[in-house]
């Protein structure tokens, strides 16, 4: 029977080591202290339930044995175990191997602490040893940072591939076809575009929970508008699908994307590659113009659709009291994006490359 290890929380000061362990109603726990190691054994509550637990670690460095300098306090939620060094001195890590168990854990709290049981005069270990607790930190909490950063690198190649495959296939049927493909783009492509624009809401979600800098309200109206365009003015209706505009607006998205995506990547991993920032910040200028007229036009030739139709349009008397007139929507939707919606995308985009783009001074010391 494997028997489990409590999560240990450690923190030191020159003199002393100081254990968290996460237990609770521990009533007599056996501890025992040896020149350069810990064991543990008891039995409360903890991640495992009700059960007992135990654990051992060979420490980096001698303590005095436990009889002489120890303190343990146990409490309700916890017990806390204090050890004297044999020789005050400041350890780079807990344990004899650079290799830590995973219930144990930095205690950052306790990070600044008295130095000393009797001191009154507390010491800020941040202050004392800076490049020491930026490793422990590092070590302790880095590997999420990581998790995100390689969640992002995926997403972004991912992204990137798929508009490189709706692109290739648009081009090797042109090729093939010419002309003649233009009208089974979307029955190609479609569905490829469609599970890549529901990747894009994870980029609303990003920085609602701090993965990418920025606000939501921008990814959120560029995503949202796209979205508006391909499920519900091209999905719904199958006589838009076979379009040439369909055609045309899928090769502007799509090359707007397979520059975007990597220089995200090149972002994440600090690298400033002139020519990716320069198409990034430069394409847009004839691509989102071009793109927004096409989905002007996608919208203006739905209209006598949904006139026809009347799909999605919500009519009196109903038992929800409401009324929704699709044709009227998409009117004012039409409106709204060809004047202030383009304004406001094509300044917010003027800002970023004016900052991204502008010269770099430098000056150097004349001699």
């Amino acid at each position: 029977m494997v028997i489990p290890s409590p999560f240990v929380y450690w923190a030191q000061t020159d003199k002393t080591i100081s254990l968290k362990i996460d237990l609770k109603n521990v009533i007599k726990p056996d501890i025992s202290v040896g020149d350069n190691n810990i064991k543990f054994k008891t039995k409360g509550i903890g991640a495992h339930g009700e059960t007992h637990y135990e654990f051992s670690l060979d420490l980096f460095s001698s303590v005095k044995p436990i009889n002489e300098a120890t303190t343990v306090r146990i409490f309700d939620n916890r017990v806390d175990v204090v050890i004297q060094k044999e020789k005050p001195s400041w350890w780079p890590r807990l344990t004899a191997q650079p290799q830590k168990p995973a219930w144990l854990k930095i205690n950052f709290d306790l990070w600044k602490s008295e130095d000393g049981q009797e001191s009154e005069e507390e010491r800020n270990v941040m202050q004392d040893y800076p490049g020491l607790y930026d490793t422990l930190q590092k070590e302790e909490m880095g590997y999420r940072k990581d998790l995100k950063k390689v969640y992002l690198v995926i997403y972004n190649l991912f992204q990137f591939i798929g508009y490189t495959y709706i692109l290739c296939v648009i081009g090797i049927r042109y090729a093939k076809l010419e002309y003649d493909s233009v009208a089974d783009t979307y029955e190609h492509v479609g569905p490829a575009m469609k599970f890549l624009q529901l990747m894009m809401f994870l980029e609303v979600m990003h920085p609602m929970f701090g993965y990418t800098k920025g606000g939501v309200l921008v990814p959120f109206l560029q995503v949202g508008g796209r979205a508006f365009i391909l499920f519900v003015m091209i999905e719904s209706e199958p006589r838009m699908q076979t379009k040439p505009v369909v055609f045309y607006l899928f090769i502007l998205w799509s090359t707007i994307e397979i520059v975007r995506y990597p220089f995200y990547i090149a972002q994440l991993y600090k690298k400033e590659i002139y020519v990716l920032t320069w198409l990034r910040y430069t394409m847009w200028i004839p691509l989102y113009p071009l793109g927004i007229l096409c989905e002007a036009i996608v919208i203006l030739r739905n209209i006598p659709y949904f006139e026809e139709t009347l799909k999605f349009t919500v009519s009196m008397p109903n038992e929800w009291n409401f009324a929704f007139h699709m044709p009227t929507f998409l009117r004012v939707y039409l409106l709204v994006l060809t004047f202030p919606g383009m304004y406001f995308v094509m300044s917010h985009m003027h800002k970023l490359r004016t900052v991204k783009l502008k010269p770099k001074i430098v000056i150097k010391k004349c001699k």
